[in-house]
């Protein structure tokens, strides 16, 4: 698959909120993962390297929320062997007030696959 047959499957994929599809037809199973380094006050690791850690890192943060009231990922932007996209949430987490997120995520694709992903929030 192309960088722009990716980031439109991603963007079809994450408007139906199928996470783990997107992780198991697009990542590489050597991805790596980058979050923000404020996130480590939360105790989330900044660093994630794996599709399978990748993974259950998405699992324990979905666990985290009680209710999403809406989701909505913005078209992809593709330039070279980059994609990017923004995604807005309407969300309780659990035991804290609702908020709005929002986040920018880049993704590199090499051979058909997502390599690497970072997210800014």
């Amino acid at each position: 698959m192309t960088t722009q047959e990716i980031a439109n499957r991603y963007h079809e994929l994450a408007n139906q909120s199928k996470w783990v599809e997107i992780l198991d037809e697009l990542h590489d199973e050597n991805v790596i993962c980058q979050e923000p380094e404020h996130v480590a006050s939360r105790g989330v690791q900044v660093i994630t390297k794996g599709r399978e850690a990748v993974k259950a890192k998405g699992a324990a943060n979905r666990e985290m929320i009680e209710t999403i009231h809406s989701q909505h990922c913005s078209e992809p932007t593709v330039a070279g062997n980059f994609f990017t996209v923004a995604l807005k949430r309407d969300v309780t987490f659990k035991n804290r007030p609702r908020m709005q997120l929002e986040e920018i995520c880049v993704f590199k694709v090499t051979e058909g696959k997502i390599v690497s992903e970072q997210f800014f929030f």
